[in-house]
């Protein structure tokens, strides 16, 4: 499948009292045709940044400061907001983290789910209720036609979260931007609009871009995991080379930070340190004030980019063949035996 976004050397910075903070440090990849990438990392790695950039939704504040973003070859980092307003819910839609927040309490959930389908294809009302009504089932919103003259705070949480689900698919978009979609809900609510996701792929064969701070959440989601740090994308994958055959030091931290029904003791793993103040990025690679593997050419070179595989990128100094070998934490050779055994054995 070809790529339906090519995301080039974006950097972003924001203006704000205390100075210019880089928030994406040239930032890249790629979204295919009807796969899902997940962005994974801690907050403040750039996650949400890069997804607003994508709809060209930063605050005024904000600073393009080189790249481009190209949607069907179109780079949307170069068309005026009235172009861009037709591109927003129609080709790219966003589900947001908080439902209430994206969700009007003063109109019924029939309207706001049409309103979108009205504006840009200029229907009737017959027409925009039926596509409503439609979207409204395919998330699973029970008696749903009964239920479109209700109003936001007669739904629980996830059936808030589904309706905002349905709004951003009315349009039938070519990409859907998920950030952060399940952090606000409960454990089994969240597993129910992970499935449901899984399953509007499936249907509707859009392209997805999950944000998430969870390693964990996407682990039976994404086709490809980018890992974010300090701005940059540190490593990129398939969902089982990020899992079960990671190379970079922060992505080892985070699968060592998930808790696991195999794990010992009564302490669970967390990274040292906190993420960089990126109003002064540190120089080299960012990660390596709380890298216990840091190597003394971390702190002098941002590392480049090592190509593991046709599918598997990582930015690590730990891959240059000068630095020796580095045997990863315990939990993460068990992975990466298990993942050579597997792939042995085809």
């Amino acid at each position: 499948m070809g790529n339906i976004l090519e995301v080039r050397d974006l950097q972003i910075s924001f203006d704000t009292y205390a100075g210019r903070v880089r928030a994406i440090r040239g930032v890249g990849f790629d979204l295919r045709q009807g796969e899902t990438l997940a962005i994974v990392g801690e907050s403040g790695s750039g996650k949400s940044v890069t997804s607003r950039a994508i709809m060209r939704l930063l605050a005024n504040n904000a600073n393009i400061d080189g790249g481009h973003i190209y949607f069907k070859g179109d780079d949307l980092l170069a068309k005026s907001e009235r172009q861009m307003q037709g591109v927003r819910g129609k080709e790219i839609s966003m589900i947001f983290q908080d439902p209430m927040t994206s969700l009007d309490p003063t109109m019924n959930i029939g309207n706001q789910v049409e309103e979108s389908y009205r504006k840009h294809f200029r229907s009737g009302k017959g027409e925009a209720s039926a596509r409503a009504l439609e979207l409204l089932e395919l998330v699973g919103i029970p008696d749903a036609k009964r239920r479109m003259k209700q109003y936001p705070h007669q739904f629980s949480g996830g059936q808030r979260q589904r309706i905002v689900i349905a709004n951003a698919l009315i349009c039938d978009p070519d990409i859907l931007i998920a950030d952060e979609p399940t952090t606000a809900l409960d454990v089994t609510i969240q597993a129910q609009i992970l499935d449901l996701m899984k399953d509007i792929q499936k249907k509707v064969s859009t392209s997805i871009i999950f944000i998430t701070h969870d390693l964990g959440v996407v682990a039976n989601v994404a086709d490809r995991v980018a890992v974010m740090y300090a701005g940059k994308i540190v490593e990129i994958g398939l969902t089982d080379e990020i899992f079960y055959d990671p190379r970079h030091p922060y992505t080892w931290g985070l699968l060592c930070s998930m808790p696991t029904l195999a794990a010992s003791g009564d302490r669970l793993y967390s990274i040292p340190g906190s993420p960089p103040n990126m109003l002064t990025p540190p120089t080299g690679d960012a990660f390596h004030p709380r890298n216990p593997y840091a190597l003394a050419i971390d702190a002098q070179e941002e590392p480049p980019v090592f190509r593991i595989s046709d599918t598997h990128q990582v930015s690590s100094w730990l891959l240059d063949p000068r630095a020796g070998k580095v045997e990863p934490p315990g939990e993460i050779r068990r992975r990466q035996e298990w993942f050579a055994a597997h792939r042995a054995a085809g």
